[in-house]
């Protein structure tokens, strides 16, 4: 793992978090000739609120809420595009979405997942040059994709579990 910081566990402002995010993919769907739709957009701002993973279904009533169509391939077309262009990550053990918070590299990102508030904290994941990475050259094994989730108890969650 590389020393990316784990901001869903740690204090940071979070509306610079957000900005910064927004922005990055804003640049990024420029540079690659894809357009960032309102509902795209929209998807991607309530995945930024927080650094809980959500549901589609979750997606879909927010949208709703938000004045946008509330039917399924609404959101699950948006939350496809956002995955292809590498705006937003599938978790999969939570079977929910997170938005990327390093959007502009190309990576395997690492999840540490809290089990009691259901934060969710990306890093980077080392997988071509790490031990998994090393373990599949020495066997001839290309990796393509790899997605590592840690599931554990967050420092405040801890914190108040001894309170």
């Amino acid at each position: 793992m590389t020393g990316v910081p784990a901001q869903a566990f740690s204090k940071h402002d979070h509306g610079a978090c957000c900005r910064s995010v927004m922005n990055t993919a804003r640049r990024l769907c420029v540079a690659r000739g894809v357009r960032l739709t309102p509902v795209r957009e929209k998807v991607l701002e309530l995945l930024l609120e927080s650094h809980v993973a959500l549901g589609a279904y979750t997606i879909l009533a927010r949208l709703a809420d938000a004045g946008f169509r509330s039917q399924p391939p609404v959101a699950y077309r948006a939350l496809d595009f956002l995955v292809a262009h590498g705006l937003v990550h599938r978790v999969e053990k939570l079977n929910a979405y997170v938005a990327c918070n390093q959007p502009q590299a190309g990576h395997s990102p690492a999840f540490m997942i809290c089990s009691h508030c259901h934060q969710v904290a990306e890093t980077v994941g080392k997988t071509r040059s790490g031990v998994l990475g090393k373990t599949a050259q020495a066997i001839g094994f290309d990796i393509q994709h790899t997605v590592i989730e840690a599931e554990g108890v967050c420092a405040t969650c801890q914190k108040r579990a001894v309170s």
